[in-house]
């Protein structure tokens, strides 16, 4: 979609990376092996980004170092955009993963929230295809420009680890987090109808 409206894949990928993160300094190889694209086509596209003033380069250390100008006139507009974007791919790839099983339990953490160096980027619990859903992640790792950790649990080992208070899964649970399915918190009519005939006892 973002290729369609900017014209070049490399251009799109470096957009995702500045804009997602302002504040960050980027080295040129360290840009290309992040955005896995060529170091010339990079380099190129680096010169587009600077020539319109939306990206700005400094030199230290005897190398040169690039980062969003966060007063380009268009930048909350063009920020805005990959923010949206990323919304959309984030809502895909939440329905593609429900497809490919009986998710229980599902929280996105990690750099979906903001936190950098996470454990995981998300939890799933339940039945799923691991070999569809290791394919799947592929894909949406090319989309997002990085690495997504995650971790599957069974619906028996999740409730066990809760239980343990595990301190891997509870550090999931108490930082920052989506929970985009939650199947064990849904109450039935049969469970409320049990609690008031022993309230009644």
């Amino acid at each position: 979609m973002l290729e369609q409206l900017f014209g070049s894949r490399t251009r799109v990928k470096l957009l995702r990376l500045f804009l997602s993160e302002p504040e960050k300094l980027y080295f040129v190889r360290e840009i290309t092996r992040m955005i896995d694209e060529r170091i010339n086509s990079v380099r190129r596209e680096l010169k587009n980004l600077e020539d319109m003033g939306l990206v700005l380069s400094h030199d230290k250390d005897q190398k040169r170092y690039y980062q969003a100008n966060s007063s380009f006139i268009l930048f909350p507009e063009l920020r805005g955009l990959i923010l949206k974007a990323q919304v959309i791919l984030e809502d895909k790839l939440v329905s593609d993963i429900k497809a490919l099983g009986n998710i229980q339990y599902m929280v996105l953490t990690g750099f979906f929230v903001g936190i950098q160096d996470n454990s995981t980027d998300i939890l799933l619990v339940g039945k799923i295809n691991r070999d569809k859903l290791t394919r799947l992640m592929d894909k949406f790792e090319k989309f997002f420009n990085r690495g997504i950790n995650y971790t599957v649990m069974t619906t028996k080992e999740y409730k066990y680890r809760r239980d343990l208070t595990d301190r891997f899964l509870y550090d999931i649970l108490e930082n920052k987090n989506i929970v985009m399915i939650d199947k064990f918190s849904k109450v039935t009519k049969k469970d409320i109808e049990e609690k008031e005939i022993k309230e009644e006892k």
